[in-house]
């Protein structure tokens, strides 16, 4: 009884980590400062708009072109960047060879790059007298100035976030699993469709949300490579810009919102289906 009043005394007392109310304290505050307070401006901004006026931005043809390339885009991107990044960490994490450290090294540099920078770079590779562009054109595929330059551009700045969220989970896999699916008769298909890729889903899903996410946003790198040719290859960043050096303070402020408004939908459907699988695979 002593034992268990000295334990429940314990358990009842302070943390070992003092500081709890501070931290939290600090956390709201930052928070609020950096995210909660300008988003509540440009909500409160936008609602001078009404139902009405936000409605008649968001299906103007432009604008609906625009969203439906951004969003369009940013999806296709994430998607290539979730099969390939899982490829990527794969080689990275069961595979010794050389120069590796470069190439592991390589898929941070769209962190470190400009993106302004990547643009540049990208739009003289695949224009149609750049070394890329011009063994592709003669084909009929044409990638500068077109919505696919806007998805190379996406690809090439959100591959490392799925990389660097898988590859950590990636190198917890215990080898001796996939041993013994092999032993009990697996193919290599299906012990990487049944065995290796259930585990990594919600990390997968997490990398997907960060690159599509990042994909959405993106202004510096794709400026240069998409032409901004309107109905064709502008993106709802840069018709925000336009909006504003046109002074036209409420059309910028109601796209801005309609990305908001979007782009927290999608990432919230997202961030559901990454609980559930969680739930259903658990964790390594």
């Amino acid at each position: 009884m002593a034992q268990a009043l000295v334990l429940g005394r314990r358990t009842s007392g302070p943390g070992v980590l003092p500081g709890f109310g501070l931290s939290i304290g600090f956390t709201l505050v930052y928070l609020s400062l950096i995210v909660l307070i300008p988003l509540g401006a440009l909500a409160l901004k936008a609602a001078g708009l009404g139902v009405d006026g936000l409605l008649k931005i968001a299906f103007d043809a432009r604008v609906l072109a625009a969203l439906k390339i951004s969003f369009g885009v940013a999806f296709a991107a994430a998607l290539i960047n979730a099969i390939f990044g899982v490829l990527v960490a794969w080689v990275l994490v069961r595979y010794e060879f050389p120069g590796r450290a470069l190439v592991d090294a390589a898929v941070d540099l769209p962190f470190a790059l400009p993106t302004a920078v990547a643009g540049i770079a990208l739009a003289a590779l695949y224009a149609g007298n750049g070394w890329v562009g011009a063994l592709l054109e003669p084909h009929g595929i044409k990638v500068a100035y077109t919505p696919l330059g806007i998805m190379v551009a996406l690809v090439f700045v959100g591959l490392p976030f799925v990389v660097r969220t898988v590859q950590p989970l990636m190198q917890e896999l215990d080898r001796e699993i996939e041993e013994a699916s092999a032993t009990l008769g697996a193919s290599r298909l299906q012990t990487v469709v049944r065995v290796l890729l259930p585990p990594l889903l919600p990390a997968v899903l997490t990398g997907f949300a960060l690159a599509f996410a990042r994909g959405v946003g993106e202004y510096g790198s794709v400026i240069f490579i998409a032409g901004n040719m309107p109905y064709v290859s502008e993106i709802a960043p840069l018709l925000i810009v336009i909006k504003l050096e046109e002074f036209d303070y409420r059309g910028a402020t109601g796209i801005a919102l309609i990305m908001l408004l979007v782009s927290f939908a999608m990432l919230l459907v997202i961030n559901l289906i990454q609980a559930w699988s969680r739930k259903r695979y658990g964790h390594v």
